[in-house]
């Protein structure tokens, strides 16, 4: 068949209907309402947590997709996909509020079955219209009420005792926004995980950051006891980069690539992640070709589709999500370059790699 890329067809090999299916519902989503939902955040996407064939998956709950649950398994109109689908239940320390009255549910949030997550800092200095990622709504979040501003180490460590203890929680994810020094976060993290890990010894933790200034700061998550780091760089096109992350995109891929480097040096060969988002106009065979270099490096690319989510300026300015075809194309080519350096998602034990939510690399052997 052919992958449309604007102007430019490619020609690629037999369809798998199964990753066909799984790549048109994480587009399109699934007519059913979610227990479990991230409706805003640093993206990608408005979603509704379920397991798909047993895996954690995020998917947007629409309405309008053709794609339907009837007696545990997944519809197009008449016909069986083959697919399973069960909606994640809610979990129970959703219920359970701080002595000075928050939610625990605005401290961190179940992802997927098994994975916590939350957003230490939850503002940006990159948040200014001029300045932020376009698929980005991390304030937002804030601006509702959903959440608060920055979570201490003790209200996190909390919060993660009781996931663990009510839930079954097995790993966590924490992520940042950016501040303002050398460190562009990682401090507060290395404090977060410190607590949690005080608190809930052995539970496997991913930290998420901008590449620090000081790399020695790498060093310092991982002697506070993070399992995996991601250092997302969301594209490795220079000029998709810019437009799409105009804050971000000052940041030069030299210190990424150095972040990378020495994260694969502290951490280990795949306990490094990146996002790489489909979807933003990035030649897909380049995408692929540039996943296949961190690969080499040891980096787990962790390929998502841009979803456009309410509140972003790429909805605003009515941007839409790649086509089923090109998601495939490009998930199926970084796929095949993971299984043949033996690369696997579940072998970075914590983070969003791990869990597979967002992606359909783990569909496709990945």
């Amino acid at each position: 068949m052919s992958v449309g890329t604007g102007t430019q067809t490619r020609e690629t090999g037999p369809v798998d209907v199964r990753i066909t299916t799984r790549a048109e519902l994480a587009l399109h989503g699934v007519r059913l309402e979610a227990p479990v939902r991230r409706p805003d955040g640093a993206g990608p996407s408005d979603d509704g947590h379920v397991l798909v064939d047993g895996a954690n998956a995020a998917l947007p709950r629409n309405p309008d997709s053709p794609y339907s649950v009837r007696d545990g398994r997944v519809w197009l109109g008449d016909d069986d996909t083959g697919l399973t689908l069960t909606a994640v239940r809610r979990p129970r320390f959703y219920d359970l509020t701080t002595a000075d009255g928050i939610p625990y549910e605005h401290i961190a949030r179940l992802h997927g079955a098994d994975v916590l997550a939350t957003t230490v800092v939850q503002t940006c200095i990159r948040y200014a219209e001029s300045d932020r990622c376009r698929f980005c709504t991390i304030e937002e979040s804030l601006r509702s009420g959903a959440t608060v501003a920055a979570k201490t180490p003790a209200q996190l460590a909390e919060v993660a005792e009781a996931a663990v203890r009510l839930d079954g929680i097995r790993q966590m994810v924490m992520t940042t926004g950016t501040t303002t020094g050398p460190d562009r976060g990682a401090r507060n993290l290395v404090r977060s995980v410190r607590a949690v890990l005080e608190a809930v010894p052995g539970l496997p933790v991913q930290v998420q950051c901008e590449p620090p200034a000081d790399l020695l700061w790498i060093r310092e998550l991982h002697e506070a006891g993070a399992t995996a780091i991601g250092i997302h760089i969301e594209s490795l096109d220079e000029a998709v980069r810019r437009r799409w992350m105009p804050g971000k995109s000052t940041v030069p891929r030299a210190e990424y690539e150095a972040a990378w480097d020495e994260a694969v040096r502290v951490f280990g060969p795949n306990r490094v992640s990146t996002y790489l988002l489909v979807g933003l106009g990035e030649d897909p065979d380049e995408l692929v070709a540039g996943a296949g270099k961190l690969i080499d490096r040891g980096v787990y690319p962790f390929v998502v589709p841009f979803r456009p989510m309410g509140g972003t300026l790429a909805a605003r300015d009515g941007a839409q999500a790649p086509s089923a075809a090109l998601l495939r194309h490009v998930t199926e080519g970084v796929a095949a370059k993971l299984r043949a350096a033996g690369m696997t998602g579940a072998d970075q034990r914590a983070g969003c790699a791990a869990c597979g939510a967002c992606s359909v690399l783990r569909a496709a052997g990945g």
